[in-house]
């Protein structure tokens, strides 16, 4: 099993994280943010992955501290339950709807974390989450997970399904990525023999 513990304590937030690669797709999330919460539920559920988050975060202030630290202690444990990267198939595409929005999301298990982030979100928050802290999560993420990462939104008017269809996307991407390739399960997928 690919799985992963994460505890992350700072002055800001404290969070407990863990991961499964080869799960169902169950979550248990508790972020104290409402809007991230049904986000990460549903990463989890479109990659098929365990996933469960516990954060006290200074959420008085806002949410920015949670949110991306929050996508920094699920890079790290991305990687750490990924291990050595022998068997994926390390790279996924996901061209996905939500009713008017259309994401297309690709990643690279590379070695090398880099987002390309190109949503166009028309409202400043969701309810009581600031849109922009969407791109911050997937930077803290792609960075610790050492991953390449492209989310492209091709259409869309209406702010949530937009990071609702970026979630989605993304967690479809990252479970064909990580599936681990039959024909060639015990080798590194990439001619330097590394990644």
């Amino acid at each position: 099993m690919r799985t992963s513990n994460i505890i992350r304590n700072t002055a800001e937030t404290k969070i407990n994280l863990s991961l499964n690669l080869d799960g169902k797709g169950k979550s248990e999330i508790n972020s104290g943010c409402g809007f991230l919460d049904h986000m990460l539920t549903l990463l989890s559920r479109h990659g098929n992955f365990d996933l469960r988050v516990e954060c006290d975060g200074d959420t008085y202030v806002d949410y920015h501290h949670t949110v991306e630290d929050i996508g920094i202690a699920l890079g790290k444990a991305f990687a750490e339950a990924i291990g050595d990267k022998r068997g994926i198939c390390r790279y996924g595409n996901m061209l996905l709807p939500m009713d008017e929005a259309l994401i297309l999301s690709a990643v690279d298990i590379s070695g090398r974390g880099m987002l390309v982030y190109d949503l166009d979100i028309p409202t400043v928050k969701v309810g009581d989450f600031d849109t922009e802290l969407c791109e911050e999560f997937w930077l803290g993420f792609v960075r610790e997970a050492n991953i390449t990462l492209h989310i492209k939104q091709l259409s869309g008017k209406n702010s949530h399904h937009i990071i609702e269809g970026a979630f989605k996307s993304v967690g479809r991407s990252l479970r064909a990525a990580v599936k681990i390739d039959p024909d060639n399960a015990n080798e590194i997928p990439s001619t330097k023999g590394v990644l």
